[in-house]
């Protein structure tokens, strides 16, 4: 069974659903969605999965996006986003029938690396697992693959610090598109480039409130975020990390694996490049697969 509900981060109402399973295992999660991404995208089939094994689980989405209060829109705020998994903990240990050291946190994509700095913060959060993780950071400086020229991340610094003298003077601040164009421009990119936009971007799973842009001064915010600086302050809470063998961004599942304290475990979907762990079924299971019986055995 399927609800909204409705907690605050930082004062700012976020937007969630909850999923009750028919017959519950004890132990609740929490997802969070991608950049740009909300709550019925890729959250919703891991949701909607794990709670048919039996899990308790919260989705939201993140402030400044989907359902949830926040201006500007299509703000990505890395702190703020941190704030986000801490303020849904809150909100779920409230809960009559929820046991608070039976949670754990699953973060996909760039939550993969958020849910990784806010457990380093809050113990509350018993187990981690991420699923394609990628630190926003390291995705602004040196791009998904790692290989992004110097000069971008100089460019995109500059325009990022013009967007806030514009607004500081009362301007509206530009907004940096995520996706090409249209499908042609899609096809003349690279594979992640063009596998992004045909999740976003068509009927595969294009929603009204998914951002397709976002706000310039998100830029700076991001470039200086480091994801899994504290990853080791986890230890010795368990964490599960998820990739695919054809992810542009399984160098950064692994410097996180690296940074992480014992006992962590690393599962590589056969086959799966980053974007098909949101929606491919037979990719998607072999994760939820593991995630189950790693929270089974963890919390």
């Amino acid at each position: 069974m399927k609800h909204a509900v409705e907690f605050k981060s930082a004062g700012l109402s976020i937007a969630g659903l909850r999923y009750k399973p028919e017959e519950p295992n004890g132990r609740s999660l929490i997802i969070g969605h991608p950049g740009s991404s909300v709550k019925e995208q890729s959250p919703a089939l891991y949701a909607e999965m794990l709670c048919a094994l039996g899990f308790d689980v919260l989705t939201f989405d993140a402030t400044h996006q989907g359902a949830s209060e926040g201006e500007p829109r299509a703000l990505e705020d890395p702190a703020q986003r941190v704030e986000d998994f801490k303020g849904a903990m809150s909100w779920l240990t409230s809960q009559a029938g929820v046991e608070a050291s039976k949670i754990g946190a699953l973060g996909i994509c760039a939550s993969g690396g958020y849910v990784i700095q806010a457990a380093a913060g809050d113990p509350r959060i018993r187990a981690v697992a991420t699923v394609v993780a990628v630190d926003v950071g390291r995705q602004i400086r040196v791009g998904a693959d790692g290989q992004q020229e110097p000069g971008v991340l100089k460019a995109l610094l500059e325009h990022a610090a013009e967007a806030r003298t514009k607004s500081f003077d009362g301007r509206e601040i530009d907004h940096l598109p995520i996706f090409p164009e249209n499908e042609s421009v899609a096809r003349s990119s690279d594979t992640h480039t063009f596998e992004g936009w045909d999740y976003y971007c068509t009927s595969r799973a294009s929603h009204p409130r998914s951002a397709k842009s976002l706000t310039w001064d998100s830029i700076d915010r991001m470039a200086t975020f480091d994801a899994f600086h504290f990853a080791h302050l986890i230890a010795p809470r368990p964490l599960l990390f998820i990739t695919g063998d054809r992810a542009v961004t399984a160098w950064m599942t692994s410097e996180a694996f690296e940074r992480a304290g014992e006992p962590k475990h690393l599962h590589t979907v056969k086959g799966a490049s980053h974007v098909d762990l949101y929606d491919q079924r037979d990719y998607v299971s072999d994760a939820v697969k593991r995630i189950s019986a790693f929270f089974i055995d963890a919390l």
